[in-house]
């Protein structure tokens, strides 16, 4: 993919999340790797204003090498995330509603459905709380993602990371589906029954075989 392609499928991900209700007041980020580094998108400009041209490409150690504004203010846990996980191409970022609710009370989702594993594990788990935009926030994320593609940041929201944008797009708004259908449960007063570690391993190796798990 050219680097014009790439900026173009990050732009259209970004307001695609947006008009879904996933990044209420300018939250969420979107980032994918462009050689040694990545391409994010631009702090504080709403979606549906932003353009290729508005990307910033940083390196992974977070200097910019070329663009003319800010880049999110997430950018610390895009870069540790690139550094850790070899096989992200494409990270994304949301506030959305259902998950982040839960991530509110620092809980993660069990394996009460099969597309769980989706997000690369038997669950998506609730990483650690810290400040936005920090170092340490950016480790609590590696952490949490370690053997996952999902995880959610204790009181604050959602990252997904995929081989593909459309992978972490897709990734990001099943969590967001399954949050809904957790807390549903949860309000109803009934007990998800969970699968067992061996029908998640069966799920996993049924996804890869159909190629579902971007």
């Amino acid at each position: 993919m050219s680097e014009r392609a790439l900026r173009e499928e990050i732009v259209a991900v970004a307001q695609a999340i947006d008009r879904a209700g996933y990044c209420p007041s300018k939250s969420g980020n979107v980032s994918a790797r462009l050689g040694d580094g990545l391409l994010i998108t631009p702090s504080g400009l709403p979606y549906a204003q932003t353009t290729p041209e508005d990307l910033i490409h940083l390196s992974l150690d977070g200097r910019i090498l070329s663009g003319v504004r800010k880049p999110s203010s997430e950018w610390p846990f895009h870069t540790a995330i690139y550094r850790a996980r070899p096989d992200a191409q494409a990270i994304v970022h949301t506030h959305s509603p259902r998950a982040t609710a839960l991530s509110c009370a620092r809980r993660g989702i069990p394996a009460f459905h099969y597309m769980i594993a989706l997000c690369g594990g038997p669950d998506v788990r609730c990483a650690d709380y810290a400040t936005f935009g920090t170092p340490e926030l950016a480790e609590n994320a590696v952490q949490g993602l370690e053997g996952r593609k999902a995880v959610l940041l204790a009181n604050h929201g959602v990252i997904a990371l995929g081989a593909s944008l459309a992978g972490a797009h897709q990734i990001v708004a099943e969590v967001e589906n399954l949050a809904g259908q957790y807390l549903d449960l949860l309000a109803a007063g009934l007990d998800p029954v969970i699968l067992d570690d061996g029908e998640m391993q069966r799920v996993a190796a049924r996804f890869a075989g159909y190629g579902k798990v971007g």
